[in-house]
């Protein structure tokens, strides 16, 4: 089974049937070649989003943080509270976010999200300054651009449980100074539950061999990309999917 044999969903009833702004996320990082058993295995009623035509769609998120890295270090030291802000941009339909991302302490993310200007300035501009202030109470401190993520992603629906699997494959890693990370041949597969509990697409990974690992788009770059940075918590999935901890260019 490929994408090609899955029934549509369009994107106004993929957000009015499963939002999921308030959500238990599951990171698993795939070879590609074990896909199609992951796509067989959910089953035929299993929907992907599909607009204009298309079922696979670019995405590009740039990461802001603190110059002291607040963010990253709250992440790579698991406390039990830690934000990410981004700016979203979707390639292939247009349209950017500025994204607020909170780590509640029983373990949910809730992601809060704010429509944001075209263009590709290295800062945020103060409109997006106040929007963080909203959701992140005296968080007016400078952020600056730290990390650019590029990748395809593909969403699927799970009607029998409201979740959603998105699978991410070309995932690229740059920093602003030029220097890059890619994962040619993973996937990076999530699983959003709309509950605490497992979804059938979290089961069925863990039959096929596969557990969810401490992936963060945002910290994996950074560790990747900044050897000099703290990633204890990331080393397993370093040593597994990447040649050395400190490369700079895979």
């Amino acid at each position: 089974m490929t994408v090609a044999d899955l029934h549509p969903i369009g994107l106004e009833e993929l957000v009015e049937r499963a939002a999921l702004l308030t959500r238990v996320d599951r990171k698993y990082v795939l070879p590609t070649v074990d896909l199609p058993a992951l796509l067989h295995g959910l089953g035929p009623e299993v929907r992907v989003l599909e607009i204009d035509g298309r079922r696979e769609f670019g995405y590009r998120s740039d990461y802001f943080d603190t110059p002291s890295l607040e963010f990253y270090l709250a992440t790579a030291h698991q406390r039990r509270r830690r934000y990410k802000v981004r700016v979203r941009g979707y390639l292939d339909t247009g349209g950017r976010y500025l994204e607020v991302k909170t780590r509640e302490a029983r373990g949910g993310t809730v992601k809060h999200r704010f429509q944001y200007p075209e263009g590709d300035g290295d800062g945020l501009d103060e409109r997006a300054y106040a929007d963080i202030g909203g959701v992140l109470p005296g968080a007016r401190r400078r952020m600056d651009r730290v990390l650019v993520t590029w990748y395809r992603r593909t969403t699927l629906y799970l009607p029998a449980s409201g979740a959603r699997v998105t699978v991410d494959s070309d995932v690229q890693w740059n920093l602003p100074d030029g220097a890059t990370v890619r994962m040619p041949d993973r996937a990076v597969v999530e699983t959003k539950s709309p509950g605490v509990g497992a979804s059938p697409a979290d089961r069925l990974l863990w039959s096929l061999g596969h557990r969810p690992c401490a992936l963060s788009k945002f910290g994996t770059g950074l560790a990747v990309l900044r050897p000099d940075l703290p990633a204890n918590r990331w080393q397993p999935l370093l040593r597994r999917h990447f040649r050395r901890a400190t490369d700079r260019r895979w």
